[in-house]
């Protein structure tokens, strides 16, 4: 199966700074890969050189089989892209924008570019000076969608966007992924790309530091673990709770219960399947035990040290 984008040690100089640094990573068709990281991380450079609009210092980019840099506008009308910092003609209407829009792009269906603007509570009437940045935004992804394009680019695409129409963007994500369309996105919103996409790699400082299935990534995340007890842990079962994965945080007394109570609380990393037969065993008053925080995993890989760029040891 061809991958609709495919990066090989892709590499952008600017002079003597580094903006992305060999970075391998693939999309195939009907998938959804999100890519996070800060400020200044190269998602939206690595963005313009899957679209061809700079040209890498060195590595490769392959898109829809085809070099984007060499590549035409034939090329181009198989991609939706939405910038991160999108321009519009303040003096234009919605609609004539998407009319021109269309033009270029290639055929599109009216009827679904018209589902696509109810669903996302656009009014295209109006001109984009008065629109706010949310519904610019709007205006930014129904141009992206509407021509069912083979792979989609997407720059913060739900920045200004309420909550519902964010869910509505999801949706419109997942059902573009059922209908065989690849989509490469960025965010800040590391709850987005948990929801919507099926690979996430995280970018820092021009190196990619992770990239993994969300679902993997998700397991390695810290829970916290919560056992209301009515008696103290003995320092024999708080080794076995370590030796399960579980890192005790606090014990205290249970607030209100008279009757010596304690409460347990700690930080447990990777699977629970070994912690549980220890805590039946234990027979607590109470356990919870949270869904993994992948926002701290996510969190943790921007804190790793940063290798040095691939461009120095080069000597470029």
């Amino acid at each position: 199966m061809q991958h609709a984008l495919e990066l090989r040690d892709l590499t952008k100089l600017y002079g003597t700074r580094t903006a992305l640094d060999a970075v391998s990573l693939t999309v195939p068709p009907g998938s959804v890969v999100g890519v996070i990281g800060p400020n200044g991380a190269g998602k939206t450079t690595t963005m313009r050189l899957i679209l061809g609009l700079i040209r890498p210092s060195g590595g490769s980019a392959t898109v829809l089989g085809a070099d984007p840099w060499r590549a035409g506008p034939d090329l181009r009308r198989r991609i939706g892209y939405l910038p991160g910092e999108l321009r519009l003609d303040s003096r234009s209407t919605g609609a004539d924008l998407l009319e021109h829009f269309g033009r270029i792009s290639g055929p599109v269906d009216g009827r679904f570019r018209s589902e696509l603007v109810e669903r996302l509570g656009l009014d295209p009437s109006r001109r984009v000076g008065t629109l706010s940045k949310g519904n610019k935004q709007k205006l930014g992804l129904v141009q992206a969608l509407m021509h069912r394009p083979e792979l989609l680019v997407l720059d913060e695409p739900t920045s200004g966007l309420d909550p519902l129409v964010q869910r509505e963007f999801l949706a419109l994500v997942r059902e573009a992924k059922a209908g065989g369309q690849a989509v490469f996105l960025s965010s800040h919103v590391i709850s987005e790309v948990q929801h919507g996409a099926d690979h996430v790699a995280v970018l820092r400082e021009g190196h990619l530091v992770r990239s993994a299935r969300v679902a993997d990534l998700r397991d390695e995340a810290p829970r916290s673990v919560r056992l209301e007890m009515d008696h103290p842990l003995t320092p024999a079962q708080a080794r076995a709770l370590d030796l399960a994965g579980l890192e005790i945080l606090t014990m205290h007394p249970a607030p209100g219960t008279p009757d010596g109570r304690v409460v347990v609380e700690g930080r447990l990393s990777g699977s629970p399947a070994a912690l549980i037969p220890l805590v039946a065993e234990l027979a607590p008053q109470d356990v919870v035990i949270e869904e993994p925080d992948l926002e701290q995993a996510v969190l943790g890989l921007y804190a790793q040290p940063v290798p040095v760029p691939a461009g120095a040891r080069r000597g470029r």
